[in-house]
């Protein structure tokens, strides 16, 4: 009996992960809440982890911090991942002049991704978005609707992928 609670405490253990340096160094407490892959026609793109900033009663509100950390299954190039956010954004609303302004943030911010490198993206409501690559930070956006609509990419009922919605917005059961 000991040793299969032990073997259950080590599954459980692997599969929660830990808070990603970028989200360590800010002193918050980070809660993992959901995760899930993407995928394209079949092809893994990255596995996403939604963090919300709270203590043991943490819930997913609109004014609290929340981050989302992607771990990237394959490379994928800086323009590529710019288009894609911008598309994703005029089509949840955003006006032509803000996504012109934003395509030159993303693309100061956003790096050439290789398989294996994680991005994470923090947005604090009503204040803006900050970005890290590599456990470094790479930048900031200081708009509260741009930080909206970015995270709207994936949090959104409005999802290109509510699969991956639904496993991120998941309740953890701890």
């Amino acid at each position: 009996m000991k040793a299969l609670l032990a073997m259950l405490l080590l599954i459980s253990s692997t599969l929660t992960q830990a808070v990603p340096d970028a989200l360590r160094q800010s002193g918050s407490d980070w809660r993992q809440w959901g995760s899930g892959e993407m995928s394209w026609f079949g092809i893994a793109l990255y596995r996403a982890t939604l963090w919300v900033d709270a203590g043991p009663t943490a819930v997913v509100i609109a004014d609290a911090p929340s981050a989302l950390q992607l771990d990237y299954r394959r490379d994928i190039p800086r323009a590529r991942l710019v288009e894609s956010s911008v598309d994703e954004m005029r089509r949840l609303g955003a006006s032509e002049a803000q996504l012109q302004r934003w395509q030159g943030e993303l693309q100061r911010i956003f790096p050439d991704v290789k398989e294996g490198e994680t991005i994470v993206g923090v947005h604090y409501p009503g204040q803006g978005a900050v970005f890290f690559h590599r456990g470094r930070r790479s930048g900031e956006v200081a708009d509260a609707d741009f930080a909206r609509l970015f995270f709207a990419i994936w949090l959104d009922e409005r999802s290109r992928s509510p699969d991956l919605r639904a496993a991120l917005l998941t309740r953890p059961e701890n």
